[in-house]
């Protein structure tokens, strides 16, 4: 196994309910469905520890690109395979390329806003919820920069909308969840959805994965980003 537990990197297991837990690393005891099989157990605060490190990436970035951004996050120190961290970043990174290809936003005021509402979705959610995070993170970067409430109206049905588009794609490939997998289907939906409705056109490169060593449930050539589909590029 690449990167399972953080603490012994052995195998996490998934349970159908949830038990009482305490995180190995700050203690805090709360019911969770996830664990190691040697009982030890993060906490989503612990395993997004280091999450503000993605604001000096997408504040110093000029790149209309919101995949080059999201995996220059990836690429962070902090940043794990998997976990919830990347609920927070797939938005943090559209609204990054959002704003540097002519977007109407309050950068620095939209990415502490995206914290907020991305840290409260948990791990496992794709598989508990049926409702991956990076998809749902997408939903809220067209939240954001559309004003969306419960109330309102267009706004409502286009963040929505676009939960909806990138979560049909990641359910589309199917699993084993992979976080860079399904986070990439979401900036690619997101590309598309916000040049259809809203006519700010960011960037929409090829993407190649390079993370998946790490990956022990890699799908290998099932996955649209493996490099076993793209011969001779690297």
């Amino acid at each position: 196994m690449k990167e399972e537990c953080l603490i012994c990197k052995a195998p996490l297991e998934y349970l159908l309910e949830d038990i009482p837990m305490e995180c190995v690393i700050c203690h805090k005891k709360e019911p969770s469905k996830t664990r190691c099989v040697n009982g030890h157990y993060v906490c989503s605060e612990c395993h997004t520890r280091g999450i503000d490190s993605i604001f000096g990436v997408c504040l110093s970035s000029q790149s209309k690109n919101p995949a080059e951004i999201l995996i220059r996050m990836m690429e962070l120190p902090f940043c794990h395979m998997h976990g919830p961290e990347h609920h927070i970043m797939v938005g943090s990174a559209l609204l990054t390329a959002y704003k540097n290809a002519g977007g109407d936003i309050d950068l620095p005021k939209a990415l502490s806003e995206m914290k907020n509402r991305g840290q409260s979705v948990p791990g496992g959610a794709c598989g508990f919820w049926g409702a991956c995070g990076a998809g749902v993170s997408s939903g809220m970067f067209v939240s954001i920069i559309s004003g969306s409430t419960p109330l309102t109206g267009e706004p409502f049905g286009y963040s929505n909308r676009m939960t909806a588009k990138s979560l049909d794609a990641i359910g589309t490939v199917g699993g084993p969840r992979c976080c860079k997998r399904d986070s990439f289907l979401s900036i690619l939906s997101a590309v598309d959805f916000v040049r259809e409705h809203f006519g700010v056109e960011m960037e929409k490169p090829e993407i190649i994965c390079h993370f998946s060593k790490k990956n022990s449930q890699c799908l290998g050539k099932r996955c649209p980003f493996s490099q076993l589909n793209h011969p001779g590029k690297d």
